[in-house]
């Protein structure tokens, strides 16, 4: 997994309460194992017409946010089904944050365990970065991970909390994967010991 550490880019704004796994990635894109590929169907029933064709109306398809790395969102976002293919899907459009009051708590996990950072702030602070958000190409905000630290265009910042476990394994792109490799000389002593003492096995 990809380290996180400091991140710049420009946030889209989402004021939508209840952003759900299904509006995040619809269900019928569900049928891949794989990560890549999911971010072109990445809110897919928002950001397209029944012909396939953009909605100019939707956020990430307006010129300025089609870049986008970081979303300032409404409440609760990430409820419904535990699909781990949403971050899959954010992370494959190129949005590394999400910030919000509050998060549905298995979307909440998926997403350190994905190289994203979920951030939650009270209301005032989110609505100083929608506010943010909303200056389009000039919505570029840092979130400095290791001094947890926002930073609008302006040079206004807002501190935030993240679990300290958490945090380390986003600092060091540690998924639950990498976190079992760290203890690969233990579990190799502790496999060779086993092996001498119970060749049968």
């Amino acid at each position: 997994m990809e380290k996180f550490e400091k991140l710049t880019g420009i946030a889209a704004p989402m004021p939508l309460v209840n952003i759900d796994t299904d509006m995040i990635i619809p269900k019928q894109f569900l049928k891949t194992i794989k990560r890549s590929g999911l971010g072109v169907h990445a809110f897919a029933e928002m950001r397209y017409d029944q012909e396939g064709n953009e909605n100019p109306d939707f956020v990430l398809n307006k010129p300025a946010y089609r870049e986008s790395k970081i979303i300032v969102a409404g409440d609760n976002f990430g409820c419904g089904s535990s699909r781990e293919h949403a971050p899959w899907a954010l992370a494959d459009f190129g949005i590394k944050c999400v910030i919000s009051t509050s998060f549905a708590d298995i979307f909440f996990n998926n997403c350190f365990k994905n190289g994203i950072l979920p951030i939650v702030l009270p209301q005032e602070d989110i609505d100083k970065l929608m506010d943010d958000a909303e200056r389009g190409a000039n919505a570029v905000v840092t979130v400095d991970l290791e001094n947890q630290v926002i930073t609008g265009p302006d040079g206004g910042e807002v501190k935030f909390e993240v679990d300290a476990f958490k945090k380390h394994c986003l600092l060091n792109g540690l998924d639950d994967i990498g976190l079992t490799m760290e203890k690969a000389p233990a579990i190799e002593a502790f496999e060779a010991t086993a092996s001498q003492a119970r060749p049968w096995v």
